[in-house]
Order: C-alpha cells, then sequence, then structure tokens
C-alpha cells in the first residue's frame, strides 16, 4: 500500500542476492561507495536527532514545571525520575534492543513477517517486566526511607511515582514500535508523532497542574498523557500505511520462538543498565563529598548536558544498527562492513562537534539553571572533562550500534561492565576521594572509562569477520534451518540456500548458534 509518509530504503547497486559466493562479491569502497552510504545514514539519522531534540525538551518543561511548585517537588520529582529510570525505564529500554537485531536482519531478507512477529513478542516481553516493576514502584516510599531519604521528599516521589504506573504500559508499546519502524529505515513518522505529542505537552501541564492544581501529580500525568499522544499516534501510522498487514492480529506464534529475542534481549538490558546506573552512583557519590547540595546540584546540571549532547551519538548508533543489520540479512558483508566503518567516522565528527560545544559554553550553562557561585564555579571546570568524555563517548556508542547490528550483545556489555566498574569507577574513587580531586576527580573516572571503552570497543570492530557475521544472520532469522541443504565438515564450508543462490561461509563449524561471544 503506497503511502507518501512511507520512506524507502536507499537502494544500493548490489542485489539482495548474487550470482557469486559470499567470498567473490567483495569489492572496493570508493570514495562514491562511501558517499552513498554516507548520504543513506544521514538521512535515516536525522529525524532521529530531530525527534531526540523535541523529546529532550518535554523533559525541560516537566523540570520547570517542578521548579514552579516549589523546592520539595522539586526534589521530590528528580529523586522519582531517577529511581524511575534505574528500575524501570532502562529495563524495558533495554529489553526492547533485544529486537533491534532480528527485524533489522530480518528486514533486509525481506522476511516481513519475522519482523511482525518479533514485534509482538517484544511487547509481550515488555508488558510481562512491567508487572514487577510496578510492584516496586508501588513500594517506593518505603525503600527510599528504608534507605535514609527524608520523609517529606520521600512522600513527594511516591506520589510522582504512582502517578507514573501506567508509563509503564505505553513504554511497554513504543519501544517495540519505535524499534519496529527504525529497522525498516522509517524514522519520518516518529518525528511528526512526536512534533503532534510535544505541542500538546505544554498545554497539557498547564492543565493538570496550574488549572486543576493537582501539582507533582500532575505533572506525572502530564508525562504519561503526552506518551499515550505519542504512542496512538505511531498506532495510527502503523494502521492507515498498511504496516498493520505485516504484523498481523496476535497470534499463537508469538507465545513460542522466545528463544533467541531473550539470548538478544537480555544482555542488551544489562548493557543499557551498567551505562545509566553509572550516573545514578556519580549523583550518591556526590552527596559524600565535602559540599554534598552543590556537588549534587552541579552534577544534575551537568547530566542535562551528557542527556543533550548524548542525542546525537544514539541516533548515530540506532542508524548504523539499522544498516549493518538489514546488510547483514541481505547476505552483503562487505556493504556491512561500510556502514560501519562509515558510521564510526561519523561519530569522530559528532565528538569533535561535542567537544567544541561544552567548550563554548561552559562559562554559561550553569547559569540557565541556577545562580549560586559553587555550583557555576564546579559546573565551568568540569565541562571541559565533559567534552573530552565524548571524544571516547560518541565512537563507543556508535560501536555498541555496530555490535547490536551484528547480534553481539554480549559482547557490548562485557565492554560496558569492564570499562565502567572494572576501570571508571575505581579511578573515579581513587581520584575523587584519596587524591583529593573531589567533584573533577568523579568526571576524570568517567573519562578513563569511556576511553577504556572505545578503545576495546574499536579493537572489536576491527577484529570483525564479517562474512562470520552474514552466517550468524541467516541463522538467527531462521534461514539456516530451512534453507540450508547441505554441509561439508571436511571442507569447513556451509552452504546456506538463499533465494536460488549458494553463499559460502568460511569456516563456522556449522556451531552458528556459539557464535555470540565472538569478537571476530
Amino acid at each position: 500500500m503506497f503511502s507518501p509518509f512511507i520512506q524507502k530504503q536507499p537502494q544500493d547497486k548490489h542485489d539482495f542476492s548474487s550470482k557469486l559466493p559470499l567470498h567473490h562479491q567483495e569489492h572496493d569502497c570508493g570514495d562514491g561507495e562511501i558517499l552513498r552510504e554516507l548520504r543513506s545514514l544521514l538521512t535515516l539519522i536525522s529525524p532521529m536527532i530531530f525527534s531526540g531534540f523535541l523529546l529532550y525538551s518535554r523533559s525541560i518543561i516537566s523540570m520547570l514545571f517542578l521548579g514552579r511548585l516549589g523546592d520539595l517537588s522539586l526534589a521530590g520529582g528528580a529523586l522519582a525520575i531517577g529511581f524511575a529510570n534505574i528500575t524501570g525505564y532502562s529495563v524495558l529500554s533495554g529489553l526492547a534492543m533485544g529486537m533491534e537485531p532480528i527485524c533489522g536482519q530480518a528486514f533486509g531478507a525481506k522476511r516481513s513477517k519475522l519482523v511482525g512477529l518479533s514485534l509482538q513478542r517484544t511487547i509481550l516481553l515488555l508488558l510481562s517486566a512491567s508487572v514487577p516493576i510496578a510492584g516496586l514502584w508501588m513500594n517506593m516510599r518505603l525503600i527510599l526511607l528504608l534507605c535514609g531519604q527524608d520523609r517529606s521528599i520521600s512522600l513527594s516521589a511516591h506520589h510522582y511515582i504512582i502517578c507514573s504506573i501506567p508509563d509503564l504500559l505505553l513504554q511497554s508499546f513504543l519501544h517495540p514500535l519505535r524499534i519496529y519502524l527504525r529497522t525498516q529505515s522509517i524514522t519520518m513518522p516518529l518525528t511528526y508523532s512526536a512534533i503532534f505529542a510535544i505541542i500538546l505537552h505544554l498545554p497539557i501541564n498547564y492543565l493538570l497542574v496550574s488549572v486543576l492544581g493537582l501539582g507533582i501529580r500532575g505533572v506525572a500525568l502530564a508525562g504519561v498523557w503526552t506518551n499515550f499522544n505519542l504512542v496512538s499516534a505511531l498506532f495510527c501510522y502503523v494502521y492507515f500505511s498498511g504496516l498493520y498487514r505485516d504484523v498481523g492480529g496476535l497470534s499463537v506464534e508469538s507465545l513460542r520462538g522466545w528463544g533467541s529475542l531473550l539470548h538478544l534481549a537480555i544482555p542488551s538490558c544489562v548493557s543499557v543498565c551498567l551505562e545509566w546506573w553509572w550516573y545514578e552512583i556519580m549523583i550518591l557519590l556526590c552527596g559524600l563529598l565535602v559540599n554534598p547540595k552543590a556537588t549534587v546540584a552541579s552534577m544534575g546540571i551537568l547530566i542535562q548536558m551528557t542527556s543533550l549532547i548524548y542525542i546525537l551519538p544514539s541516533s548515530l548508533s540506532f542508524g548504523v544498527s539499522t544498516r549493518v543489520g538489514n546488510q547483514l540479512g541481505a547476505n552483503r558483508p562487505d556493504r556491512a562492513r561500510l556502514s560501519a566503518l562509515v558510521g564510526i567516522g561519523c561519530s569522530f565528527v559528532f565528538a569533535a562537534s561535542a567537544l567544541g560545544f561544552t567548550l563554548s559554553v561552559r562559562n554559561s550553562w550553569a547559569g540557565i539553571f541556577t545562580k549560586d557561585g559553587d555550583i557555576l564555579q564546579l559546573t565551568a571546570t568540569a565541562l571541559p572533562i565533559i567534552g573530552l568524555c565524548e571524544l571516547g563517548n560518541c565512537p563507543q556508542t556508535t560501536g555498541c550500534g555496530v555490535l547490536r547490528g551484528c547480534a553481539r550483545p554480549k559482547v557490548g556489555a562485557n565492554i560496558n561492565l569492564l570499562s565502567f566498574y572494572a576501570v571508571g569507577m575505581p579511578v573515579a574513587v581513587l581520584s575523587g576521594f584519596c587524591l583529593g580531586m573531589e567533584f573533577v576527580g568523579l568526571w576524570i573516572g568517567l573519562l578513563a572509562a569511556q576511553v577504556t571503552c572505545v578503545l576495546i570497543m574499536l579493537i572489536v570492530i576491527a577484529r570483525t569477520d564479517w562474512s562470520l557475521q552474514v552466517g550468524r544472520a541467516q541463522h538467527l532469522i531462521g534461514c539456516t534451518a530451512a534453507d540450508s541443504h547441505q554441509s561439508n565438515v571436511g571442507d569447513s564450508y556451509v552452504s546456506v540456500k538463499i533465494e536460488e543462490n549458494p553463499v559460502y561461509i568460511n569456516n563456522p563449524s556449522i556451531n552458528l548458534i556459539q557464535c555470540d561471544d565472538q569478537s571476530n
């Protein structure tokens, strides 16, 4: 069904199949090929970047309304949001990423039914995960009191998070829908939906907070209402564009075949949570410094900066994951490698831009939020270090996208665990508390983590055997099991039948199931 809102994926000059085996398909990637890939990637990620800025503005609007309610509501709302990020949103976001390599590779292989089934399974997975999360949120006040938090702030945070529980239901649909569309290179509908939702977000907040006088509950309900508008708009697009035919109705098949999804979703969740939780731990460490009020406030302001900058590498990461996954599913190892290299190249440009931005606003950024002299000085001192962190963060975030496109989330999770907790955390504690560097020392720990992460990530990607990744992609989307016609162990080749053309995968030893943790 034709729709002017359906974006067509840029066509490559190679068809999905070839008469030559894979190891004969490699060709030189000239300037023309690189420019075409760059154009395809930028076309894909530009709407995502714009959508990211729109959704970022939503959080700013919510914080402004919390600030108007007073210090207690602002503190309670911030505490509730942090608790929700750690225990809920990071988990749902990470679990949803398990469907990304499946959908990306299945779409590249033109298996639309599998893409639709993955959407259904992921929605069911997130709904199931939301049940214990909701139970945890309902007991948030008790948990905060046991952790020694102030009673009035804990009560305020409890009011906020109780009203946010319906958002778990909406997030269970929102995350899979975004990935479902993105892996098919359909990104403009999310932008239009975000514009629609954000335009209504301000009047909704005004209605609930100022007119109806719901206070902090109104801010939480406004966020839920905005996400409802966003999900509704995306559902309308899926229906009126005809994409719902690929999704189909809820079938018994969606209740089976969860092994591959869970195998990818769990390490993806671990990887996301490890990175999200780092910043929350940093806030807790700030509370142990000499001037905790100023350092915690400065940390919050700096995290707003990192969230703003993160829109660029995260959008690039999603785009690279889609491009790499589509190419692997389409049996194009050379094109997948090119997509990865172009994405990594773009990430260094984004990193340099982020460094320049942080240096240019180092003396003005904190002034947007406060006039306190101590906070202004701490923020101005730490911002250049954050800029240096982005030199590692942008490439490593993009590298995570490459690994997701290859369906290797365990590798990314292991790298994050090593970099942030085996290197970054000890450096932060040592420099911040033992060497007397205080607040700046904590950010030096983050810099050490990012440098370690990007170095390991680049080594892993450089050693990737792309022909092997094609074989793993075919196994993941079911082509190997269904279409394999013969194997010759003595010659160390497997012949996989894909659209009447033989594809030779050099030395996978047929054991493709165990390739998840291989770095090449």
